[in-house]
């Protein structure tokens, strides 16, 4: 007779809500003696994005968690010591160099489709791409002939087409940047070589990947899975089993929220003890992996959040580059920053409830400081009459 399956574990959101912040090292003390590259293991990707308001998003990330990191600590840690490598995860992330195997699948993948973004390049162009890194080392898209053939960013030329073509490949590997532009390299010269030459399956690249997504997000939806690298349902459901994450039921996830349970996949770490410890109170890149999934932030915190920068000026609700603020382990407001000189401005600012004030001062100042500005200053409050108030505590 076959044993019945034991019952599976039902979560209550609330709980649900600080295993993800403890996954996502929001919650508990920070990984001081990790540091910068103890936050890239731990969450298994951090996305690039070419804005810069506060500073840029790989930079927030870790600032997050960590306090006020140095930003050329954090420079240091993501780019030019060989730990990590650029690739496409969640989206353009930076991710540890220990992943390089585990995208094998996608290198794979992309070699069969051939062509990537709908540019043709011819293969003596890649060759000469490859032939120039391997002889004369990482090299920038400039200093191997020019990035683009006119002003227009589309406008690729052979050399950029070749050259992303190789990253996306894996003939070619981005390990550093300087002032922003990707060097790049000859991924044998530049992954440690057993790293290089581990060639995983795609069903071992797929099991690990869903494994690291699992603890990285603590407990999710097999949508949240996918999204955290982009896989597909097939790829999912091939290997879930296999995982090692658990089957959970999370109520107050259903459509709805109330009792209504909603089934979830859990990392068996996370379900070994309660979430406990201190929340960190700090503004939050639109691209940190606690928010960058819309439907996960609104089922986990009620937050309907989105970027706005690519939004028409006169349409935006909460600004250009609103970051979520993070309190108490929920999200209770949103603050569009800017600098002007020495003084960090907060173009529009929205609270929950005026009990946040202290929080939002508080994540002000100290963001303020960490990008070497002297002073605040708040334009708009969606509330004016917690202006008095807000003013105080600015002091």
């Amino acid at each position: 007779m076959t044993a019945a399956p034991p019952p599976v574990l039902t979560l209550g959101a609330d709980q649900a809500r600080r295993i993800a912040l403890r996954a996502q090292g929001l919650l508990g003390a920070p990984d001081r003696r990790g540091g910068v590259r103890g936050v890239l293991r731990h969450l298994g990707a951090v996305q690039l994005d070419t804005i810069s308001v506060l500073a840029r998003s790989h930079e927030l990330v870790p600032y997050a968690r960590l306090g006020a990191v140095g930003r050329p600590a954090v420079e240091q840690a993501l780019w030019g010591v060989g730990g990590s490598f650029e690739y496409w995860s969640h989206a353009a992330c930076v991710l540890p160099i220990e992943e390089w195997p585990l995208f094998a699948f996608r290198r794979r993948s992309y070699r069969d489709r051939g062509h990537l973004w709908g540019h043709q390049v011819s293969p003596r162009a890649y060759r000469a791409v490859l032939d120039r890194l391997r002889a004369e080392g990482p090299l920038t898209s400039t200093e191997l002939g020019g990035a683009k053939r006119t002003a227009e960013w589309w406008d690729w030329s052979d050399t950029k087409i070749a050259v992303e073509r190789a990253l996306a490949f894996g003939d070619v590997v981005c390990t550093e940047r300087r002032g922003w532009k990707r060097v790049y390299a000859a991924a044998e010269q530049a992954v440690p070589a057993e790293l290089y030459q581990r060639e995983l399956t795609d069903q071992e690249c797929l099991t690990r990947l869903v494994r690291q997504a699992g603890q990285a997000l603590g407990v999710a939806t097999r949508a949240d899975l996918m999204d955290y690298h982009r896989l597909k349902s097939a790829q999912l459901d091939a290997v879930l089993a296999e995982s090692g994450l658990l089957p959970v039921t999370v109520a107050g996830w259903g459509q709805g929220g109330g009792t209504a349970t909603t089934a979830a996949w859990a990392d068996p770490a996370a379900l070994a003890g309660e979430p406990r410890g201190r929340h960190r109170t700090t503004l939050l890149s639109p691209f940190d992996s606690l928010v960058w999934d819309r439907a996960r932030t609104e089922r986990i915190f009620g937050m309907s959040h989105r970027l706005e920068a690519y939004t028409p000026k006169h349409l935006r609700v909460h600004g250009y580059f609103a970051m979520p603020l993070l309190t108490g382990g929920r999200l209770v407001g949103r603050v569009d920053p800017a600098r002007e000189g020495k003084v960090l401005v907060a173009r529009r600012v929205s609270l929950d409830a005026p009990r946040h004030l202290p929080a939002l001062a508080g994540a002000l100042r100290e963001a303020a400081q960490w990008v070497g500005c002297t002073g605040v200053r708040v334009e708009a409050l969606a509330d004016e009459a917690l202006r008095p108030a807000l003013d105080r505590l600015l002091g």
